[in-house]
Formats: structure tokens, C-alpha cells, sequence
């Protein structure tokens, strides 16, 4: 949100800079992000002043140019050579001095002193379009008679720099999205140590000048339209705003429009309260009728969109047609345009879940829904109408034809909380001064109804929708007394509590660390995603989604129910800035539905479950002159999905292996079981994925389920056991087997067979074609023996590996020739 410097202080005049402002709204919650310089006209004509022309004669060697001598003040007589037709004597003119930097769209020009066909030119004589005021450059501009030379040309044109401040405002401080809501809070901090006169604009010259034109208001959705308020005001005349209105509104990035839009937007930035103006003369029947209009009824918005209402859309009527999408945006039927003559100005306060529903549903977000779907206040409806009649009596003209129609069905009841000084220094750590209490509230437009036995009764300002609890009350005192002023408490209360075996938050950030540590980066993705994900790929089930009932958008309309999609989005976002060779991990939650309809309340049909995902992009390894790096393969992140499990205790070679069960996720792959339970799936993401998600590279994708790998991790128990006094040693096995055999086949009847001294077995090679048996395959594999209580003597070597050979030869069909390192 941005507030303009200048603006604000129309509401509350300080002498404080807006650096020490941005350092008070940030600290009483109003975080300011940032500050920016604002400029109506690039540069703020600095070095530009307006002179006098003394003298004006015919260039002595030039037939279309002049020589002027021009006083530009301070004693300053300048000779200056100008090309326009219109400059003559005793004209008052801007006058560019030498060094002066103007703008005109992107481009800039300095003016320098120099000889133009042999005759000195110390300035410049600016035309309209130079000095960036407009588009004209038929010549120069002639100033007033009375302008006295030397007068800064910013002064004369009214030029006001200005401040912008950003800030981000979090969703339940609505009171404070408007240059009047700013300084309310503003005034409640200075208001502790000093004074404060906050100015709020004056309506009480506000007059009803005839009732020529009345409305009727009829509100049919009493639930929705919470209060509607109206006038008509007749004869005005839309054309441009003025600069002073257009600069305000510039200043806070809105484009002017034209006046009678552009003063309902300078209300809503200064007061909160949207407003919309309706072409009078469009309303049939001269009737404002608020309610809903038929399913599928189509209405043409001011972007004109032809879009579908639905029955739970509140819309602005007459008595024939649809006219605006209450508190959310008008319609083209009865848009206010350059020929409108008559208008309707409506102030309203809608339901702030039946405007957040219809703007979700449209797909719109306007300033004026933003502010009706965080609540807006009721009892300033009023106020703002005449606050914005009176600006376009003032600025457009015209007559207030009509008296004001407030509709109030049932009034908003403030309120009410007893609040317990004692509850009071609880929940803020320290003793509060009473009065300070009370001085802050009051401050704060809190009504203090009354204090008794240690108790304070308040009643809260309906623009405050977010203050419903004590708790909200005591945030209040607390943003304004600075929570910088509450002591650190020089003792600490603690309970035991118990952590839940197994520690799963233990084992995330052993397996982050070390991942991070192999050069990963993490990513974080939203939990919500597009269903196009899903609804038009056959890996993942459509019936399974979880959607969302009133999406954001279409992007955001369901929960996950991997996290592949979102890390080849940030793969693709990666790669789109040129960066190729990637490491990524996520622990993230995903989520399904496992029923056949869904019921309102039903949750026994929603799954959600924990993953770690791991992505490999690109080229492994660092690229250097003597060394290219090599392309990301499946071993890599096999290799890497090993060392996930051994960082929580879980050997790679006791768990299971075959092929995935979805085949669509992946090119190829393997899935990993514990027992009967799957707890990875690793492998090439399938091309389909990487051509929807526009990938040109081949990317690898490690789905680990992570609930089933802790729980598994859990039962197994940690042995230690003293480093070996004695040497390892390896010997050679080389053996012929069918192609059906696994490694993983010879792996468990070796330690079947071995269980005491063989430590670890290693396939280094594999082989099929010449020599060999069609149909099988050679396997080289290395055995690793070792006693722990002595020195192994070469007959007990030898002892192990025959009864090995013996029982590959049994049990795996392998044919033995063996050899020695």
C-alpha cells in the first residue's frame, strides 16, 4: 500500500521527516517496506527559472534564429539564441540555466554553454513539451506579467516533490488502508507525548440544493448489504481532474481518469471507503436495487468481460438490468463517461465473505474489493458521500439534486470488553501506568464506558472489525505504549514437556543439514497448485484431489498431491535464468481424498502425509579447465537416496527393491520396500512431465515417503561397537550367471552364507558378449573379511570364499573361476 508524505500531512501536520515517520509506523505495526521519491515532472524543473527577455534582435547570421539578453534574477543577464517564433521583448519566460538537466519522455538533455552560428548561448528559453508540462511545441511559453525574474520555476508551476512510503500492511489492519487511517495511528503514538490536531476534512458545510432527481433504494439481500447510502447530483461536468488531484493520485501509482472517478478514488485512498458514481440517467426506474440476479445471467464489467453471475453474486440494479458487481466493480450499462450529465453516487458496506466469495469467483481484485473483504466500516458511509458531493460540486460543478438516502436495515452494534488491569500485566509481562492505559485507548477512538474494581470496560470503534477479543485490545496498548518498552523478565518459566518418539523434526533437520552440505539447496512450494497438474496427466487420480472451494484463482484451486510438480516449476524457473545444473530438496506435506462424494464436514476421507523430495538437474561436479563435469544420471541419485537413509540408521542393502509402480511418474526408476511397505521411489522423470512443464533437460526425482521411513527407522537400534584391531581383507570372486540374476540375489546368499567374517560385498564389473553363454552375463565381485578377533590366516580366507563359490554354484546357477588381488 502506498501513502503518499504530503498527503498525510494534510491530516496531520509534523515536521518529522519520513524517515523517523517510517521508524514510528513500523513500530506500532504499519511496517513501511520501503521509501520512494516522487516527481509530477521528472527532475522538478531544478535549474530552471523564469527571466525576462530584455532585449530580442534578428541573428546576425541566421535568418530563423533570435538573439535575446534575458534577466534571469539575482543580477544575472544572459544571452541566449532561440529558435521560436513567438519570443519577443519584455516577455516573461523559462529559462534553462547552463548545467541544467531536462527530461522529456526517456531521454535527457543538458544545457551547456555554447556558440550557436558564432554567437554565445548561455541557457535555453524552454517550450512547453521541454520542460515536460505538456505536449506543445509551437514555442516557448510566455509567463504572467507579473512573474519576477529569478522565481524558481518549480515554485511557479507548483511543482511538490514527495515521499512515498510502502508499506505492508497485513490483512486485519484495514482501519489503516487510507491516508486518514495512517495518520489516526500516527496521532495515537505522538498523541502520548504531545498535542496532536488531526485534521479530518470538514463536511459540515454540506447542503442538499434542491430534490429534482431522487432514487429509491431497495435492499432485498439485507445480509449481504449490510447499510447503503446515496445522492444524486445533476449537471455536472466530467472532464479532466486538476493537477492537484491528478498529482495525488500519481503519487500512489493510480492513472487519473477523469474527475468525477477520480475524486471517488481520492476519498477511497483518503477515508478507506470505496465509493462508485453511476450514470443517473441509466437507471430504470430510478431505482437502486440491491439483491442477486438469475444463474448465468450475463453482465459486461468496465474491462469489459461478458461474465456469467452466479445467485450468491450480490449486484447493484436497477429495475431491467444489472448495473455492478456490489463492492467489487461496476458495469459498462451505467459507467460514468465523458457525455454523462447526471450521477448517482453510491457509499456502501457490504458482507465482507459474500464480496470475498464473488471477487474469488470472477477472478477480480480491485482496490474496492480489497477494502469491503476485510470489512469496511458502517458508520462512516455517510461521511465519505458528503465528502465526495462537496469535491465534485467544487471541481465539476453541478447541483446536489436529491437529499441523502441511508438505508440501515439493522444497525452494527460496537463491541464491548471488560478488560482486567490484572489480566492486563499478565498477558503483557509488566505493570502498565492505569492512565497510560486509558490515554491510549482514547487515542485510539476507544469509548471507556467504565472503571470499577480494577476492571475497564471499553467499547470498540466499528471501524476496528479486527479488535473482537481482549487479547486484540491488549495489542492495541501494546503497538502504541512500543514493545520495546516492556523489560526483558529477569527470570524464566518453563514446563517439561515430553518430545514424541521418534523425533521427526530431529531427523528433517539431520537429513537438511547433511543434503545442504552435499551442495543442495532447499526449496519451499506452495501446498496449493493449478488441478491441470493432475486432471490432464495419467499419473496422478483426478477423483483424489483435494479442491479448494473458493480458490484464489486458477492457479492456486486444489492442495498437492505431489511434490513433483512444484519442484519442475522451480526447475523450470531455474533454467529460464539460465541456471542449468541443479541440487533441490523439499520436505513438504501432500494431500488426497480417498472417498466417493464429498459431504460437507466429511473429513475421515483426507489424507495429508509428509515427503521429501530430491531433484537433480543438469551436470554433477564443478566444471574447471582440466574437468568438464558429467550429466546427472540415475546413480546420482540413487547414490544420494542412499545416503538419506543412512543419515537416519537405515542400511540400503537390507530394504527391497523393484521396479515403480507408476510408470507414467517415471522413464525408469526403482522403487524401494521395507518389509511390505514402499518408502522411496527414484528414477528419470518421465517426458511427459518435463514437455508439460516445458523442460528441455532430463531431470531425476527421489519421492521419499517420509512418515514410513521414520517409523521404520524407529525400530531399528543403534549398535556401538569398538574400531577393528585387525586388517580387512579382499578377495575376488568372477563369476557366470543367468541374466535374470540380481546383484541383489548374489548379496543375500553371501551373507546368508557368511554371516561372521564377510563385511561387505561390491560389484565392480558386469559383462556379456564375447566368451560368454548367450543368456547370461559375468559378474566381478570384491568380498571384504575380517575377524575382530584376530588376524585371518589364508586356510580360513580360503575356507570362506569355497563355501561362497559353493553356494552361488547351488543356489544362483553361477559357474566359478576365481581370482586373487
Amino acid at each position: 500500500m502506498k501513502i503518499s508524505y504530503n498527503w498525510l500531512r494534510e491530516y496531520i501536520p509534523t515536521d518529522l521527516t519520513p524517515l523517523e515517520i517510517s521508524d514510528i509506523l513500523t513500530s506500532i505495526g504499519l511496517e513501511v517496506e520501503g521509501l520512494e521519491l516522487f516527481e509530477p515532472v521528472k527532475g522538478s524543473l531544478e535549474g530552471v527559472v523564469a527571466g525576462e527577455v530584455v532585449s530580442c534582435v534578428k541573428h546576425p547570421d541566421a535568418d530563423k534564429l533570435s538573439l535575446t539578453r534575458v534577466d534571469a534574477g539575482h543580477g544575472r543577464i544572459l544571452q541566449i539564441v532561440c529558435g521560436a517564433p513567438n519570443v519577443a521583448e519584455g516577455q516573461k519566460v523559462a529559462v534553462a540555466l547552463t548545467g541544467t538537466t531536462l527530461y522529456r519522455g526517456a531521454g535527457s538533455m543538458t544545457i551547456k554553454k555554447t556558440k550557436i552560428r558564432g554567437e554565445l548561448s548561455e541557457g535555453m528559453i524552454c517550450a512547453e513539451d521541454e520542460l515536460g508540462l505538456g505536449d506543445s511545441h509551437d514555442g516557448i511559453m510566455v509567463l504572467d506579467n507579473d512573474t519576477v525574474p529569478g522565481t524558481p520555476a518549480s515554485e511557479y508551476f507548483k511543482i511538490e516533490k514527495d515521499t512515498i512510503f510502502e508499506i505492508g500492511l497485513t490483512p486485519n489492519r484495514i482501519d489503516a488502508a487510507s491516508h486518514y487511517g495512517v495518520a489516526r495511528d500516527l496521532a495515537a503514538w505522538l498523541g502520548q507525548s504531545m498535542e496532536v490536531n488531526l485534521k479530518r476534512p470538514d463536511t459540515g458545510d454540506f447542503r442538499s440544493d434542491n430534490n429534482n432527481y431522487p432514487i429509491d433504494v431497495i435492499i432485498k439481500d439485507t445480509e449481504s448489504c449490510i447499510r447503503y447510502s446515496g445522492l444524486t447530483i445533476s449537471g455536472v461536468k466530467v472532464a479532466s481532474s486538476p493537477k492537484w488531484l491528478q498529482n495525488r493520485l500519481r503519487s500512489i501509482g493510480l492513472k487519473p481518469v477523469n474527475n468525477i472517478v477520480d475524486i471517488t478514488n481520492y476519498v477511497l485512498h483518503e477515508t478507506g471507503q470505496p465509493l462508485h458514481a453511476f450514470n443517473a440517467d441509466r437507471i430504470k426506474g430510478k431505482k437502486v436495487i440491491i439483491g442477486p440476479l438469475p444463474d448465468e445471467t450475463e453482465f459486461t464489467t468496465l474491462d469489459e468481460e461478458v461474465r456469467l453471475l452466479s445467485p450468491e453474486d450480490l449486484m447493484i440494479c436497477n429495475e431491467e438490468e444489472g448495473m455492478c458487481l456490489a463492492g467489487i466493480l461496476g458495469g459498462t450499462v451505467s459507467g460514468v463517461t465523458g457525455e454523462t450529465v447526471n450521477i448517482f453516487l453510491e457509499s456502501a458496506c457490504f458482507d465482507p465473505v459474500s464480496i470475498r466469495k464473488s471477487a474469488r469467483r470472477h477472478g477480480l481484485n480491485t482496490d474496492a474489493s480489497f477494502r469491503f473483504e476485510r470489512g469496511s466500516d458502517p458508520s462512516i458511509t455517510v461521511y465519505t458521500l458528503k465528502r465526495a458531493a462537496m469535491l465534485i460540486k467544487e471541481i465539476a460543478g453541478g447541483s446536489i439534486s436529491s437529499e441523502i438516502t441511508d438505508v440501515y436495515p439493522e444497525p452494527v452494534a460496537p463491541v464491548k470488553l471488560d478488560m482486567e488491569y490484572d489480566y492486563i500485566d499478565r498477558m503483557t509481562g509488566t505493570k502498565i501506568d492505569r492512565q497510560g492505559i486509558k490515554t491510549i485507548l482514547c487515542l485510539l477512538d476507544f469509548n471507556l464506558l467504565e472503571e470499577k474494581g480494577g476492571k475497564l470496560s471499553v467499547e470498540v470503534p466499528l471501524y476496528r472489525v479486527d479488535v473482537t477479543r481482549r487479547a486484540d485490545v491488549i495489542e492495541e496498548i501494546l503497538r502504541i505504549y512500543g514493545y520495546n518498552n516492556i523489560p526483558a523478565p529477569e527470570s524464566v518459566h518453563s514446563t517439561i514437556s515430553y518430545s514424541e518418539k521418534p523425533d521427526r523434526e530431529k531427523y528433517s533437520h539431520a537429513v537438511a543439514d547433511m543434503l545442504t552440505s552435499l551442495g543442495f539447496n532447499e526449496i519451499i512450494a506452495n501446498s496449493l497448485t493449478r488441478s491441470s497438474w493432475y486432471t490432464e496427466s495419467p499419473s496422478f487420480s483426478e477423483q483424489k484431489l483435494v479442491k479448494i472451494i473458493n480458490p484464489l484463482s486458477t492457479d492456486l484451486d486444489c492442495l498437492r498431491q505431489t511434490l513433483l510438480f512444484g519442484g519442475l516449476e522451480a526447475v523450470l524457473y531455474n533454467a529460464n535464468r539460465k541456471n542449468h545444473d541443479l541440487k533441490l530438496y523439499e520436505f513438504g506435506n501432500i494431500y488426497s481424498y480417498s472417498g466417493n462424494a464429498r459431504e460437507k464436514g466429511d473429513l475421515n476421507h483426507y489424507r495429508e502425509a509428509t515427503r521429501l523430495a530430491i531433484f537433480l538437474s543438469g551436470t554433477s561436479g564443478t566444471v574447471r579447465w582440466n574437468s568438464k563435469g558429467k550429466p546427472s544420471d540415475f546413480f546420482d541419485i540413487k547414490a544420494y537416496v542412499g545416503q538419506v537413509f543412512r543419515r537416519i540408521g537405515v542400511d540400503p542393502d537390507e530394504l527391497k527393491y523393484n521396479e515403480p509402480e507408476n510408470d507414467k511418474v517415471f522413464l525408469y526408476g526403482l522403487q524401494v520396500m521395507a518389509g511390505e511397505k514402499v518408502i522411496a521411489e527414484y528414477g528419470a522423470v518421465h517426458p511427459s512431465h518435463l514437455e508439460k512443464a516445458d523442460i528441455k533437460n532430463q531431470v531425476f526425482y527421489a519421492d521419499i515417503r517420509w512418515d514410513e521411513l521414520i517409523s521404520y527407522a524407529a525400530q531399528k537400534t543403534t549398535v556401538y561397537t569398538e574400531l577393528p584391531r585387525y586388517p580387512e581383507v579382499r578377495r575376488d570372486l568372477a563369476m557366470e550367471v543367468d541374466k535374470s540374476v540380481n546383484f541383489s540375489i548374489i548379496q543375500e546368499i553371501a551373507f546368508k552364507t557368511e554371516q561372521s567374517l564377510l563385511k561387505n560385498i561390491n560389484l565392480f564389473d558386469v559383462y556379456e558378449g564375447e566368451n560368454i553363454t548367450k543368456g547370461r552375463k559375468s559378474l566381478a565381485i570384491s568380498f571384504i573379511l575380517q575377524d575382530m578377533e584376530g588376524t585371518l590366516k589364508d586356510r580360513q580366507i580360503d575356507a570362506v570364499m569355497d563355501r561362497l563359490a559353493r553356494a552361488f554354484e547351488k543356489n544362483a546357477g553361477a559357474r566359478i573361476r576365481r581370482t586373487n588381488d
